[in-house]
């Protein structure tokens, strides 16, 4: 039976979200309350808000389109992985993958939601899209779930994306209909990238009716 690492017992209060993608039942282990983990202290330095610690629509939409491609012997890499959803999908998959957050808790939740699924092929990064690393590398797929939050991010999104996706390589973002998402596809022609919407899914949260949306983001003939 599967038990959560001490050192998130010991400073969390815990729970679950059970849910299938696809054909797989998944039980991942979360934070307890969102509320609990906002640091006023945090928010002042760079408005930075737990996010990362539920599992949102997006992701959730974003994980069963994941499980529809071919994972063995392709590499992925995941922008703002929260608690693991997209990434443990993707390596239940067959996927490599890489799951890169703002947040160290985050990557703490993801890797033990890993280790419940045995899934040796799930690495995490510490990864700040402001600052990314010169030695991250590129990747066959790049995913992110509801990145685009606030105005900024959809540039510091694509940019991530135009040093991440591999030639031949795609990228995946999802979003639940965030006005802040709409600059999104100039963003990636900026970055000599093409943009295009593939799936709209109708969806609910909490009782509130949205539609996620999936983007497909390939670099442009010029920059294969």
């Amino acid at each position: 039976m599967f038990q959560a690492p001490q050192s998130l017992r010991r400073r969390f209060e815990l729970a679950h979200t059970e849910l299938y993608v696809g054909h797989r039942r998944f039980d991942l282990l979360r934070p307890r309350s969102i509320d609990e983990l906002i640091s006023e202290e945090d928010f002042e330095i760079d408005e930075r808000l737990p996010y990362w610690a539920d599992c949102w629509p997006s992701s959730r939409v974003l994980a069963e389109h994941i499980a529809t491609l071919p994972g063995p012997g392709r590499h992925l890499l995941e922008l703002g992985c929260g608690i693991g959803l997209v990434s443990v999908a993707a390596a239940a998959g067959g996927f490599n993958v890489l799951a890169t957050d703002y947040h160290a808790e985050a990557l703490e939740f993801t890797a033990a939601n890993a280790a419940r699924y045995a899934l040796a092929n799930v690495d995490t990064r510490l990864v700040d899209w402001r600052k990314l690393p010169d030695d991250l590398g590129t990747f066959d797929v790049v995913v992110a779930s509801d990145v685009l939050y606030e105005r900024p991010q959809a540039a510091l999104v694509a940019s991530a994306l135009g040093r991440t996706i591999a030639a031949g390589g795609v990228g995946l973002v999802s979003d639940p209909g965030r006005r802040t998402a709409e600059g999104f596809h100039e963003e990636c022609a900026k970055q000599r990238l093409s943009a295009r919407c593939i799936l709209r899914l109708p969806t609910t949260d909490a009782g509130t009716q949205l539609t996620v949306s999936i983007h497909e983001i390939r670099r442009t003939p010029l920059d294969s």
